[in-house]
């Protein structure tokens, strides 16, 4: 569990490396740069207590960051996040004994899919992606990346960068014939205004983190009620992920735990779980990789865990399922 002296060490890890990078830019004589809101991820992500990854486990939410070099982030972000490279990824997937990954392309990176296809390349057929994409995308470059692994494209309405609302229907049509889904990172208090719009949409919908309602407004709140009937209805998947930066409460997030059962019991066969490795928009202390897989251990019984963790992703994400 980490301590206040942790919390501080990290919040003023965060601010050196934000003075540095500001410092830097104006140095130069560039524009100053949106804000870096942490230090990164945890250096150890230490070993699960409570749950043993079956095989074939699956992180379905985690981004993959520079060298910023080589893979530039886009002007009009939100923030600017600290990079997180692949080896430091297979660190941690191997030490909570996870196989497969699903990389999410980030709002920093706009509909430049460069950095998630080349670390979906180097996966040797275990990864598989969610990219940035607008309605005049290129049959043949959807067709590109869905050969490289490939599965869905992202809407996030919490960050600035890449696509918004208004390329969320428009994106579903036109990768709707590879078989894809659309993925939506969206607020709690959008939900209910929201929905009726997924509803509609040609490809099946994919919400990330629960779909972000702040503990405190209760499961009886209208968007999470919301989120519970798009879950019932059978075309709309929830990410059980960010459980830290929803909740107000110490590990292991009691608040949280009621929004996570209760999705688990509206779908069973639609409810996947994601590290959010590195935790790049989180304005804290990253967590300890591992006490975030254990969460399921509080959430869910074994046989549910393997569901949530082997068998649901494979149908989602078109895994193998041998």
């Amino acid at each position: 569990m980490r301590t206040d002296s942790d919390r501080r060490s990290f919040l003023k890890s965060a601010a050196i490396v934000t003075a540095s990078s500001l410092l830097a830019a104006n140095a130069h004589g560039e524009e100053k740069q949106p804000p870096t809101l942490n230090a990164g991820p945890n250096p150890d992500p230490g070993k699960p207590k409570l749950v043993v990854a079956p095989p074939k486990a699956c992180d379905c939410h985690a981004h993959i960051i520079g060298p910023g070099a080589k893979y530039p982030f886009v002007a009009g972000r939100s923030f600017t996040p600290v990079e997180a490279h692949l080896d430091q990824y297979r660190r941690m997937l191997s030490a909570l004994g996870l196989q497969r990954a699903v990389i999410i392309q980030p709002s920093f990176y706009g509909t430049d899919n460069s950095r998630t296809h080349d670390a979906i390349a180097e996966s040797h057929g275990n990864w598989r992606g969610v990219a940035g994409l607008v309605a005049s995308a290129p049959k043949a470059e959807i067709q590109r990346l869905h050969d490289a692994g490939f599965r869905g494209a992202r809407v996030n309405l919490s960050f600035k960068g890449g696509p918004t609302l208004e390329d969320l229907a428009k994106v579903a049509q036109v990768v709707a014939p590879f078989g894809w889904h659309m993925q939506i990172q969206v607020e709690g208090r959008d939900l209910t205004e929201l929905a009726p719009r997924f509803r509609g949409l040609a490809t099946p919908l994919v919400i990330d983190h629960m779909g972000r309602v702040a503990p405190e407004l209760g499961v009886q709140y209208p968007g999470f009620q919301a989120l519970l009937a798009l879950v019932r209805e059978g075309n709309t998947w929830v990410k059980l992920s960010s459980a830290y930066a929803m909740s107000a409460k110490p590990y292991p997030y009691d608040d949280v735990a009621p929004f996570a059962k209760a999705l688990i019991e509206a779908g069973p066969s639609r409810v996947v779980w994601g590290s959010n490795w590195p935790h790049p928009s989180y304005k804290g202390a990253p967590p300890v990789d591992a006490t975030q897989l254990d969460l399921l251990a509080y959430w869910a019984p074994e046989e549910m865990r393997k569901r949530i963790l082997v068998d649901n992703p494979a149908k989602l994400y078109g895994f193998p399922s041998a």
